[in-house]
């Protein structure tokens, strides 16, 4: 059998994604299955209810990774593994993390409905609290896994109310006991919206992912003097939020310098005292830098550094600047991405290169396993959103992709 006859059930797969969608759906269309609440306890036994039904023998570890396995005629090979996460935002869609969780379970249900063994096994993981909307530190499971932070780290970790991690497992019953992490992988492909509209407005179906954006986050506290805003005259002013605006500025300048894969955003902007007719005396903004590469971003970093510096001497106030985070660009495994390339091109798909400007489990899984993406358009590149949308077409052909470079990578006969 060629491999180009192999395609999976695309009207299954859009039928499990509703299907999971009901729980914790929202007014408006959605999802709202915060990491480790009941509902997302209710999504875990549901899909793993699925892999069991698709012949998959399910193992879960300390921090609730999911992994569901199909020996291959090798046992001794490494695992060819897919994935993704099935928690969402408070206002999340159907699509994203579900698509490449159920994507990867519908290779296992063709594969297992076709009768066809793979030299390595397959594996399916489902990630622990990706998005990190309810606990902190996002990408939690691939995190410990890739031995990016220790397990106890991830068990500690409260949400508002102050309830743990570790308990929240313990309470949906996925607290696991096997290790996290310290075994080998093969090769790991994910499949995922791509979040944003370039697929779209380019016309491709897929998006051959070549690797994800470095990024830089920075906290910036700029310290001036409150005064009355009638009598102090502008000369002697040390108005906080003027200096504060000539940095937010910068941050989009120094992205717009470095185009098309710079990126700089201002998501937060606190002034104090936050009064109409004091001049302000204390702005409190986050800066967020990206690009693929990294020598750029250092470039691009030094630039904010002596923005930063230069811009307190100039308006006479002081400029704290703190770094909150640093991902390195990383890139995906060039044979893996060949792979996606290449089955694209054979299943006759329109495709592009394209990178990834949000974080992934496979951002952290890079680390460990050569890995690779696929996107697939979303409507509008709306993500994050209860309106969240990807049509069936393109969900089955990132699919069929996805099989293929798995059998390429797991080798079949």
């Amino acid at each position: 059998m060629s491999d180009t006859t192999l395609h999976i059930n695309g009207q299954r797969l859009w039928q499990s994604l509703m299907d999971l969608a009901c729980i914790g759906a929202t007014e408006l269309g959605g999802n709202c299955r915060l990491a480790l609440t009941e509902l997302d306890g209710q999504g875990r036994d549901l899909v793993v209810g699925w892999m069991e039904q698709a012949g998959l023998r399910v193992t879960v570890d300390q921090v609730g990774n999911i992994f569901g396995r199909r020996e291959g005629r090798n046992p001794q090979l490494p695992p060819v593994m897919t994935g993704s996460h099935i928690d969402t935002q408070p206002t999340g869609g159907k699509f994203d993390g579900c698509y490449g969780v159920l994507a990867g379970l519908e290779i296992m249900r063709t594969l297992q409905e076709r009768g066809l063994e793979t030299e390595a096994p397959l594996e399916l993981a489902i990630w622990t609290n990706e998005e990190g909307s309810r606990f902190v530190p996002v990408m939690m499971g691939s995190g410990v896994f890739a031995g990016k932070f220790p397990l106890q780290t991830a068990l500690d970790a409260t949400d508002m109310q102050g309830k743990r991690v570790g308990d929240e497992l313990q309470a949906i019953g996925y607290a696991g006991k096997l290790p996290v992490g310290g075994r080998p992988v093969g090769a790991y492909f994910e499949a995922h919206i791509e979040q944003g509209p370039i697929l779209e407005a380019q016309d491709k179906v897929i998006g051959v992912v070549t690797g994800s954006l470095g990024l830089r986050w920075y906290d910036v506290t700029v310290s001036g003097m409150e005064m009355h805003a009638g009598p102090t005259p502008m000369s002697v002013r040390q108005d906080a939020l003027f200096a504060a605006t000539h940095l937010m500025q910068e941050v989009v300048h120094i992205a717009l310098d470095h185009q098309p894969h710079g990126r700089g955003t201002v998501g937060v902007v606190q002034v104090h005292p936050g009064s109409r007719n004091v001049i302000p005396g204390r702005v409190h903004f986050t800066a967020d830098l990206r690009h693929q590469d990294a020598a750029t971003l250092a470039e691009m970093d030094q630039r904010w550094r002596k923005s930063c510096v230069e811009t307190g001497a100039r308006f006479g106030v002081q400029v704290e600047l703190t770094d909150v985070q640093h991902f390195p660009p990383t890139p995906f495994a060039a044979p893996l991405v060949q792979h996606i390339r290449e089955q694209a091109q054979r299943a006759g798909y329109s495709h592009m290169d394209i990178v990834t400007g949000a974080g992934h489990d496979a951002v952290y899984i890079a680390d460990v396993a050569p890995t690779a993406m696929i996107f697939v358009p979303c409507k509008d590149g709306i993500s994050h959103n209860e309106i969240e949308d990807a049509k069936p077409a393109h969900l089955e052909a990132g699919a069929n992709v996805l099989l293929n470079a798995m059998l390429q990578a797991a080798g079949h006969h």
